[in-house]
């Protein structure tokens, strides 16, 4: 039986502390004749002899020369278990599973001896404000919730790869230029500087399931948004991770540290979307102010920021429709109906749309993001149309879009119950009349919940009586004080008296 080094490690070690030769052999496993040797051998200094021999039958002796260098010679990636496998099917009986380490060393020596060259990493050192790095990453295992509701997001995280400094966003819409292009700008901002060099991984997520035009127009403006802000836009190869390897590492840090953040908190729900940015930078603060030396130097070292942001969305022109729609990506949003028939230029963000006509912002929008399990979408406002809708209450019973058109779950209930109770045009003007008090009022909620608790009290109000409950209060009447005007002779005691001089004429 070989001794091992644990063996003669513990042996020594009995030895200094005093023991017998025969005592220190039985605590070391050896036999005496075994310890003498290696006292001899270190008395000797001579390097122990190397062992030429095999202490038991070579159980793949039969096979190995013939038949499993060639299969691995041809395949370096077979593994011992599918090795020992094949064997046990072509000589059934003779390879028990008991060999599998066995030939798991076997193999582990022929790849040492003769397999094929392994990925050689090489370190990499980042001087101050050389490059910073941008990567997309998900929450998995940690559930967030906004309101109560779940919330389907990812997180931007950029990172100078000198001192640390980071900056976390959340992502709605998945990987892309806008929130790409978005979390950067906000992040340079923040910063105050910018990097010399900008790293991505390849962004494949961003240009799947896009034509050559459009991915080269996607190149193409990223390497425009860089140039603004004078960097190097550079890439990772694609499925090589490691070549981001000064972000890829810190995704695993910055969860570890928002999960212990959150369990501190108590609650993974926050009331706003905006709360739980909020939560995110003060994670990212935290981060921040234990590396505040490295940062103080790298801030000294970058460029200085250009005089406007950079273009940090997508833009697509649309034609308002006839039903007072425009469709983006799938989405089907409502606008204001006096912009039927206009062209509009629409600015893509992460979680937003903003409307352009004539070089003019007209309004903001909440953007969905179609997928193919969830299909068309849609996101109406009442408030647009409710003004035609009025004069035309009856087209609500087979209007297209009528459950997104409805404000919430307890309008749709309320519409349900009515037409089930009333004539269909009874039912749809009292809703109809009922979504333009809300809309005057600001009180969709209200007014739904009051309708259905009086509705469970098996009464049902009229349009008269809830505009009678809900109309906005009349103003108080100014009471103006009664004043006096004073006699306008009765002000000359304030102005002081200036006597007279008569000057005379010389002829």
């Amino acid at each position: 039986m070989a001794v091992t080094s644990q063996q003669v490690t513990l042996y020594m070690s009995q030895r200094q502390q005093g023991q017998t030769q025969e005592v220190a052999a039985a605590k070391a496993g050896l036999s005496v004749r075994t310890a003498r040797r290696l006292e001899r051998r270190a008395e000797s200094s001579e390097p122990p002899a190397s062992r030429h021999w095999r202490t038991r039958p070579d159980p793949f002796a039969d096979v190995w020369e013939t038949t499993l260098v060639p299969q691995l010679a041809a395949a370096p990636g077979l593994q011992a278990l599918t090795l020992l496998e094949w064997l046990q099917e072509q000589h059934p009986g003779q390879y028990p599973d008991s060999l599998l380490r066995t030939l798991q060393r076997r193999v582990k020596g022929w790849r040492a001896a003769h397999g094929p060259e392994k990925e050689v990493m090489f370190p990499q050192t980042h001087g101050p404000g050389l490059r910073g790095l941008s990567d997309f990453t998900e929450l998995k295992g940690i559930v967030i919730t906004v309101a109560g509701e779940l919330l389907d997001h990812r997180l931007y995280h950029f990172r100078l790869a000198y001192s640390g400094w980071c900056y976390v966003r959340v992502v709605l819409g998945g990987e892309s230029y806008p929130a790409l292009a978005e979390g950067l700008t906000r992040a340079l901002e923040r910063l105050g500087g910018v990097p010399a060099e900008h790293r991505t991984d390849s962004l494949s997520a961003a240009f799947r399931n896009l034509g050559r035009e459009a991915e080269a127009d996607l190149t193409e403006r990223y390497a425009a948004l860089c140039a603004h802000y004078g960097m190097t836009a550079t890439r990772n190869n694609p499925g090589r991770g490691h070549e981001n390897a000064s972000i890829e590492s810190p995704h695993g840090h910055f969860k570890r540290r928002l999960q212990q953040r959150l369990t501190l908190r108590g609650s993974q729900d926050f009331a706003s979307l905006d709360d739980y940015q909020a939560f995110l930078d003060e994670v990212t603060t935290a981060i921040n102010r234990r590396n505040a030396a490295r940062i103080t130097v790298e801030r000294g070292a970058l460029q200085p920021l250009p005089s406007r942001p950079g273009t940090d969305y997508s833009e697509v022109t649309v034609r308002v429709t006839t039903s007072s729609t425009i469709q983006v990506r799938k989405v089907l949003y409502s606008v204001p109906s006096r912009l039927i028939g206009e062209n509009l230029r629409v600015h893509l963000y992460d979680d937003r749309l903003v409307l352009h006509h004539a070089q003019q912002a007209l309004l903001t929008l909440r953007r969905l993001h179609a997928t193919p399990e969830s299909g068309r979408l849609r996101v109406i406002d009442y408030r647009h149309v409710i003004g035609w809708l009025v004069r035309k209450p009856r087209a609500l019973a087979g209007l297209t879009f009528r459950d997104d058109l409805l404000p919430s779950a307890e309008w749709r209930e309320l519409y349900a119950r009515l037409t089930a109770a009333l004539p269909v045009a009874e039912a749809c003007k009292r809703i109809v009349g009922a979504l333009a008090l809300a809309a005057e009022q600001d009180q969709a909620g209200a007014i739904a919940s009051y309708w259905l608790s009086a509705l469970a009290r098996g009464k049902s109000p009229t349009l008269a009586e809830l505009q009678a409950r809900f109309a906005a209060t009349p103003s108080a009447t100014l009471v103006f004080p009664q004043v006096t005007q004073h006699d306008i002779a009765s002000y000359n005691h304030l102005v002081p008296s200036v006597p007279t001089t008569e000057v005379g004429c010389h002829a």
